[in-house]
């Protein structure tokens, strides 16, 4: 048996196709099916923008905190899930590896439910720790009631379609989330346009999309290809978890980060902005857009970093280390030229972006226009630290990844949003502190490109 299983091993196509065939394979679905995820929100955004107006927006962005976290659980369990059981697909335990995908379910949805309970019963108080003013609160509760109840399969949608791409089916994947993602869009449009429901209506369109992609997860793993998942595999097992959670880390703290970034910059936001000509609520409705809006280009970047992971994982475990170094600088080249085209999209088109989500007054505009082009001018260095985060977790080398994933938003990113607003307070006067703010994600970008780079120096030096 054990040499059967080596025969298959070597015959995979993972370890023997084109690594640009392979990518496109892998990459591709990836990064529709990461672009329609983002869509569920921008979708929502764009319906509330036309009907409910700048405070619907504004609250859209408050309650996004909730979301990125139900992000962070798919991404840590799906991912972590996924690269185990390549890895050890790879190395030829095929006993050990169909638990990381059973427990990667399981942990998925549990933590849902436990995360439902809590925003059920603190939800008021969460959505002012998350920048709330009193005017976005109403729309905040009424959005976040009904989205809290679609949280395990939210998770589980997410999270599952890395295991299903790990299993050598990224075209499945990318079904769920579009079938998802479609059904959305149309119950969005009745719920929101026709029956005029509100904030309540995008919300129920958001967990019924999201209900139907998990039903078909779970109908994908009841047939699985590679290996019979079991009964067995799906209780949770310690170190199975912890090996699971350790490998999603670095994507997991990425979105935790990206969460707290969030709750930073709201409470900035609405600080500096009471203090400025635009008041509390216009800041954080366009940075709401802005930052949903740039979510739908890095989705593209960690597309093609997801679609990297199970042929970078696989190879890693059967030790042919040069297509284990391509895999890493095709990826980081693709990445690269989404990042250009963004850029250019970003610092010219700012006004009609913006334009979609609905009208506003002049000062929303011209704060959304400059928001746009100077809180977005590094894009073009973006898709580096994603890509590299990735790579070192899918390896084996999970704590560089967990680094690289908080360089941006923890060590550069929350410390200049503090310092910037003040600065540009102490020296032009309080009104000026708004526009200290634009200027901290620039930065952030440029240091987090740089220190990435430095870590995949080192661990190419140590692949040998």
């Amino acid at each position: 048996m054990a040499k059967t299983f080596e025969d298959k091993k070597q015959g995979n196509p993972l370890g023997t196709e084109p690594i640009g065939k392979l990518l496109r394979k892998f990459a591709v679905p990836s990064i529709i099916s990461m672009v329609v995820m983002s869509l569920y929100n921008i979708v929502d955004q764009i319906f509330i923008g036309q009907t409910v107006g700048e405070l619907g927006n504004a609250a859209t962005n408050v309650a996004f905190p909730l979301t990125t976290l139900c992000i962070a659980t798919a991404l840590t369990f799906g991912i972590g899930g996924a690269s185990g059981f390549n890895l050890n697909l790879g190395a030829g335990d095929e006993k050990k590896a169909p638990y990381f995908i059973g427990n990667g379910v399981t942990m998925m949805f549990a933590i849902g439910l436990i995360l439902t309970l809590i925003t059920s019963v603190a939800m008021k108080p969460m959505l002012l720790f998350f920048g709330s003013t009193q005017n976005i609160l109403p729309f905040a509760v009424e959005y976040t009631k009904i989205i809290a109840i679609g949280f395990p399969v939210a998770i589980v949608s997410a999270g599952g379609a890395h295991l299903v791409r790990a299993d050598g089916s990224p075209k499945f994947s990318m079904a769920c989330n579009l079938v998802g993602a479609a059904i959305n869009v149309v119950l969005d449009y009745l719920f929101v346009i026709v029956f005029d429901w509100g904030m309540s209506g995008a919300a129920a369109a958001t967990i019924i999309g999201q209900f139907v992609a998990a039903i078909m997860v779970v109908w994908y793993l009841a047939h699985f290809k590679t290996i019979k998942l079991k009964k067995e595999h799906f209780v949770p097992k310690l170190n199975i978890c912890a090996r699971a959670s350790h490998l999603g880390m670095a994507q997991g703290l990425n979105q935790l980060a990206i969460m707290l970034v969030q709750i930073v910059m709201n409470k900035t936001l609405t600080h500096y902005g009471a203090l400025s000509v635009y008041g509390a609520d216009i800041p954080l409705a366009c940075t709401g857009i802005v930052m949903k809006v740039n979510q739908v280009y890095f989705s593209v970047c960690i597309g093609v970093a997801q679609g990297m992971q199970p042929i970078a994982s696989f190879n890693r475990g059967a030790g042919k280390i040069d297509r284990v170094k391509k895999t890493y600088r095709l990826a980081l080249i693709c990445n690269t030229t989404i990042s250009c085209i963004a850029f250019v999209v970003f610092q010219t088109l700012p006004r009609q972006i913006i334009s979609i989500f609905g009208s506003g007054s002049p000062e929303y505009f011209r704060f959304a226009e400059s928001f746009f082009r100077i809180f977005l001018f590094m894009t073009f260095l973006d898709g580096i630290q994603p890509i590299t985060s990735t790579f070192c977790t899918v390896i084996g080398e999970p704590n560089k990844g967990t680094f690289l994933s908080l360089t941006r938003q923890v060590i550069c990113f929350i410390p200049l949003m503090v310092l910037f607003p003040a600065i540009f307070s102490y020296f032009g006067g309080a009104a000026y502190g708004i526009e200290g703010v634009m200027y901290v994600a620039p930065v952030a970008d440029f240091l987090a490109a740089v220190l990435s780079l430095a870590v995949i120096k080192k661990v190419f030096k140590k692949l040998g």
